[in-house]
């Protein structure tokens, strides 16, 4: 329990200004949270969904926590510059877990939308937010959740009303910054992070979230997104991870479906340090849909697991899944990914796909797919394969004079970009294209132009 016994001191002793410095629906969970914390603990590796990654060593070092919600002096907009430029998105920043609303985008989103803090929008909109925070996440089911809902004061609130299409992709920034007083860069510094996405009825989005570090500080976030997509309306929801290798990151997405909507929810590791990346899907309505893919590029001690549940509870629905690596160096990979089909979710179809390459003998990669099936009318498969670069290919290559490192650069992209190519928003799909192959070549560092990092 030392792991846990300083979160649960910090607690309670600090409970009465987390609280006063949040809002009253996200306080409303935040004891039973705690009392969840207290029983479930850090998941260990004897917990079948995290026996990849080793939960509770994350969580020992002495991290300090923003509670008094002290301000950063940068304006993000004057001094970040991301690596997937000109989008025509509408862009916002959210500053560790903190909407920054100092400056916003010019173009204006549709009548109705929100994109804005959650603690600010639960304030003049509780009703609204209390509809759905805390209904989707459980923290009685998972440590990391019921940690998560017991420390968090912010995130980001987005909410699209019935009928309403947004054509403008909204890109999120989650910017890692140390905040001002806190003394050295080199410091221990937690951020909670919550995010709730409301989708209403035959209403559409496009997402993009980049996650970036801007000072060399050690980072431990925890987040925890809930989306709810109503009957009919279209979610698109990228995730980027652009950090460094001082950054632990640990994400809960709880996604939930109603009848004929569809999901495309994408994971895009490039640099971290270590990421745990937790998606659970329900379809709770006949004739969904839903596509989640994932690729993964780590190196050196990086460590990256994804580990997915679709469940299927109503008839009728689809759900594709295709998650690639590629390891090198001392890299650990892992996949873990379960389709259940419930009783009477008949006429399912799902496909699940787990392919990686491993480009040093001392990569190693874990993977996991499971069915799990209690209907007899349903069309499911599953599949997982993990090798090297194929010697026949690069003998093929090297025979017609391309050299060593360029025909494995070749067979790299080749391999990862399947899983780029499904991403429906064109010009982010171009733009992974060029980001890949510079990571490849090891010349992904800072973005482009960025100042905060100076």
């Amino acid at each position: 329990m030392r792991s846990e016994q300083q979160y649960i001191d910090l607690y309670r002793q600090s409970a009465d200004l987390i609280k006063a410095y949040s809002t009253d629906v996200m306080n409303s969970l935040r004891d039973e949270a705690f009392g969840d914390f207290q029983r479930l603990g850090f998941p260990t590796k004897k917990v079948e969904r995290y026996k990849y990654t080793d939960i509770p060593s994350l969580f020992e070092p002495d991290y300090g926590l923003n509670l008094k919600r002290l301000g950063i002096s940068v304006n993000p907009y004057d001094a970040f510059r991301c690596d997937v430029p000109n989008l025509s998105t509408s862009l916002y920043f959210v500053l560790n877990d903190g909407f920054y609303d100092k400056a916003l985008p010019k173009s204006h989103l549709p009548e109705g939308v929100i994109v804005n803090s959650l603690s600010k929008v639960a304030a003049e909109h509780s009703d609204l937010v209390a509809k759905y925070y805390g209904k989707m996440a459980k923290s009685s089911e998972d440590g990391i959740t019921a940690l998560n809902t017991m420390l968090a004061q912010d995130g980001l609130f987005v909410y699209v009303p019935r009928g309403v299409k947004v054509e403008r992709a909204i890109q999120v920034i989650n910017m890692l910054k140390s905040p001002s007083g806190t003394g050295s860069s080199s410091m221990n510094f937690m951020i909670n992070r919550r995010v709730l996405i409301v989708v209403e009825e035959n209403a559409e989005i496009k997402l993009l979230f980049c996650d970036h570090t801007a000072d060399d500080s050690n980072f431990l976030t925890t987040q925890v997104v809930e989306a709810s997509v109503a009957e009919g309306a279209h979610l698109e929801f990228y995730c980027l991870e652009e950090t460094h290798a001082k950054n632990v990151r640990v994400s809960n997405v709880y996604i939930d479906q109603q009848a004929n909507s569809s999901v495309n929810h994408n994971v895009i590791t490039l640099h971290n340090g270590v990421t745990r990346n937790r998606t659970d899907l329900v379809f709770n309505g006949e004739g969904a849909e839903c596509n989640l893919c994932g690729c993964v590029i780590a190196d050196k001690r990086q460590h990256v697991d994804n580990n997915t549940v679709i469940d299927h509870r109503a008839a009728h629905c689809i759900s594709n899944e295709l998650y690639k690596y590629v390891l090198d160096d001392n890299a650990v990979g892992a996949f873990a990914g379960l389709i259940l089909v419930e009783h009477g979710a008949q006429k399912t179809i799902s496909q699940e796909t787990n392919q990686n390459l491993c480009a040093s003998k001392t990569a190693r990669m874990y993977s996991q797919p499971m069915l799990e099936i209690y209907a007899d009318d349903v069309k499911c498969a599953h599949g997982s394969t993990v090798g090297q670069l194929n010697d026949a290919a690069l003998f093929y290559m090297r025979q017609r004079g391309i050299p060593l490192n360029e025909a494995k650069l070749l067979l790299e992209l080749a391999f990862i970009n399947e899983v780029i190519d499904k991403m429906e928003l064109e010009p982010l799909r171009d733009r992974l294209h060029h980001l890949v192959e510079q990571r490849f070549r090891g010349q992904l560092g800072k973005c482009s132009g960025c100042n905060l990092c100076r």
